[in-house]
């Protein structure tokens, strides 16, 4: 055999050893978890309870990465652009579905350019009210916000927040329409219902459960069709017989696109594996958030309500002509 032949066979093979090398010792250094969010609020808390259970058994350091803006955005464009190794992961949750109905040019697209790993939590919605509102049970809340909707203010955490896309489909369930006060984030928007300044808040249970359990603020709901563990005594909305209410919270763990299998396996294995930890479990709780199944944290289940999430949510944004600033 020609000897040339054999040294660019050789040549070749090593080429190819060198490209798949990473991916077979696949985490060799830390990975970076970006979280498209400021610091402090329930997502970033998230995503540090994950990175610290992940890091456990993926055997190499995660540091969490705050880079915060128009709606996670900044932070998730900076993923899709990074490379595809398995060093650059986004933690995010439903802005990346309804980003792509806010905005006009994106310059990402969330299925087309990113791997999914797995669902990690998933956080029940609730609606909640200044304490002197006069409805005195859901059945009340219900006939006066709709005998007073010109007069009731809802808040929320900004244009397509997670309470804002509460409160759009609180409205649309309802027939309705309320005056929207939008704040820079659940805090503030908190601050001014527990001081009487709003009326109505519908968000995520890591940040009013522990409000209404202080009896700081009254809980009329949980948005969907069963009851929170968090607060059993309050029911869902459903049986106040409103249909098409149903909104849940979750954050998802995406890699970029291209990132090959042998990388994103051992990615998804370790966030299996944290979803059953109990600790992991414990802390969520704390927030009123749940870990998901060991079944949903998977790349399947992931695209899977992604894809929902743009039909559902990303239309309910097109409907009401909700546009970023």
């Amino acid at each position: 055999m020609d000897p040339r032949f054999i040294r660019a066979a050789l040549a070749v093979l090593l080429a190819a050893a060198a490209v798949q090398a990473p991916a077979q010792d696949f985490p060799n250094r830390a990975i970076t978890m970006v979280m498209p969010y400021a610091p402090g609020g329930p997502g970033d808390t998230i995503t540090r309870v994950f990175a610290g259970a992940m890091q456990k058994h993926l055997g190499q350091q995660i540091v969490v990465d705050n880079t915060a803006g128009a709606s996670g955005s900044i932070g998730t464009a900076k993923v899709a652009r990074a490379k595809p190794d398995g060093y650059t992961l986004l933690m995010i949750h439903v802005s990346h579905a309804t980003n792509l109905a806010m905005y006009k040019s994106l310059p990402y697209h969330p299925v087309d350019d990113f791997e999914p790993i797995g669902r990690a939590t998933s956080g029940p919605m609730v609606i909640v009210t200044r304490n002197e509102f006069p409805a005195r049970n859901l059945g009340e809340f219900v006939a006066y916000v709709k005998a007073n909707a010109a007069k009731v203010s809802l808040a929320h955490a900004g244009v397509g927040s997670a309470s804002h896309l509460c409160g759009l489909m609180m409205m649309n369930a309802l027939n309705v329409k309320f005056n929207e006060i939008p704040y820079k984030g659940t805090g503030p928007a908190l601050t001014d219902l527990m001081g009487g300044q709003v009326d109505i808040l519908c968000d995520q249970t890591s940040g009013t459960v522990p409000s209404v359990k202080s009896g700081k603020i009254k809980a009329y709901a949980s948005a969907g069709k069963t009851r929170l563990p968090q607060l059993p005594e309050v029911p869902a909305i459903s049986e106040a017989g409103v249909e098409g209410f149903d909104i849940n919270i979750s954050f998802g763990l995406y890699a970029p696109k291209g990132t090959p299998k042998s990388v994103l396996d051992p990615l998804t294995s370790a966030l299996q594996k944290s979803v059953g930890d109990v600790e992991v479990r414990q802390r969520l709780e704390a927030m009123g958030i749940s870990a998901v199944s060991a079944e949903l944290a998977r790349p399947e289940a992931l695209r899977s309500h992604l894809k929902n999430e743009i039909d559902t949510l990303g239309g309910l944004l097109v409907k009401a002509g909700v546009k970023a600033n």
